[in-house]
């Protein structure tokens, strides 16, 4: 079992991310206010100016978790250092696709150089990824040429797959904290502190951001948000042993970059292709009959009907619920069977 000291860590943790994220949030939507970063908030009747790029604060509040991580848990700084380089380097690609935009095989491109932290440092530090693949039931598998070569791969995918899934206020932060939620669950049933110490930090800092990120939003993310927070969660599941486990839970992100991608046929941008979703009159959302436009998971969940933006969230939080149980359920044949 866990000692004192660390439980007490890891609740330590939590609540710096927590607090760090939600202070510095007002700050942030202030200033971005009065620079004019704003975007409108087109699934509005009134399209509202909602403030951009407030990952800034998800971001803040993630590095200063994993430094107060760091002089708690010293013995493991060198894993630390490299999940939140990789954190920055995804989020600093964000920062200047927010303010230049940058093209969409360009940004993929560049995400794959935030997983070089954990590249790099794993070749000085053997114990800071395990490249024996865990799978349910099959048990150990012996990928060290292979997984060393996937590392920023995964890194790019997951941080372009969470950017491609921001459709309706608080989707992109409610989703990831029920995956980061799975993740954490799991790794304090296998017995992964690491993954637990990461997992804390993040959710406590994603927590903070879903308040305003939420329906009706406050703040949008922007790119600097959703790419740090994907590259945040693939370093957690490989640094923390979680691979599997982290795959179910982001089953329905990946599912939405899949068939987007597969029905345009190539790396696209939302504002070069037509929209899947339009607004009605009443307010309500509907899905595109245009077959040029991407197939999306919001636009396969309004197929049925409209919906109001909050009936959408919604199902997006369910689909995201049960995903994350199936996760638990994985790592429950982990740890029976192997």
């Amino acid at each position: 079992m866990y000692e004192l000291y660390e439980i007490l860590g890891f609740i330590i943790v939590f609540f710096v991310g927590l607090f760090t994220s939600f202070a510095s949030m007002p700050v942030v939507m202030r200033k971005m206010k009065s620079l004019g970063i704003v975007g409108s908030d087109i699934h509005k009747r009134n399209r509202p100016s909602i403030p951009e790029m407030g990952g800034i604060g998800l971001l803040t509040g993630l590095s200063v978790s994993t430094l107060a991580a760091s002089f708690l848990f010293p013995e493991r700084v060198p894993l630390f250092a490299s999940f939140v380089v990789t954190t920055l380097i995804a989020g600093f690609v964000g920062a200047v696709d927010d303010l230049k935009t940058l093209s969409p095989k360009v940004k993929p491109f560049l995400t794959l150089f935030a997983g070089l932290p954990i590249l790099v440092l794993g070749g000085y530090f053997p114990d800071l990824y395990d490249p024996h693949l865990v799978l349910p039931i099959i048990g150990r598998t012996r990928l060290t040429i292979i997984y060393p070569l996937m590392i920023p791969i995964a890194i790019a995918v997951t941080s372009n797959a969470v950017n491609m899934m921001d459709p309706f206020n608080g989707v992109m932060s409610g989703t990831c904290s029920i995956v980061t939620l799975a993740l954490l669950i799991s790794a304090v049933v296998l017995g992964r502190n690491d993954a637990i110490i990461i997992c804390a930090g993040l959710l406590g800092s994603l927590l903070a951001f879903y308040y305003f990120n939420k329906y009706p939003a406050k703040t949008f993310s922007g790119d600097i948000g959703s790419l740090s927070l994907g590259a945040a969660l693939g370093a957690a599941a490989m640094l923390g042993r979680l691979e599997i486990v982290a795959v179910v839970a982001f089953m329905p992100q990946i599912m939405n970059a899949f068939y987007g991608l597969a029905t345009i046929g190539r790396l696209y941008e939302r504002r070069e292709v037509s929209r899947p979703i339009y607004l009605l009159e009443d307010g309500r959302l509907m899905a595109s009959e245009d077959e040029k436009a991407p197939i999306t998971v919001a636009r396969m969940i309004l197929a049925r009907g409209p919906l109001t933006e909050n009936e959408a969230v919604h199902l997006f939080l369910v689909l995201s619920t049960i995903s994350g149980i199936l996760a638990l359920f994985t790592t429950y044949l982990l740890a029976v069977t192997t």
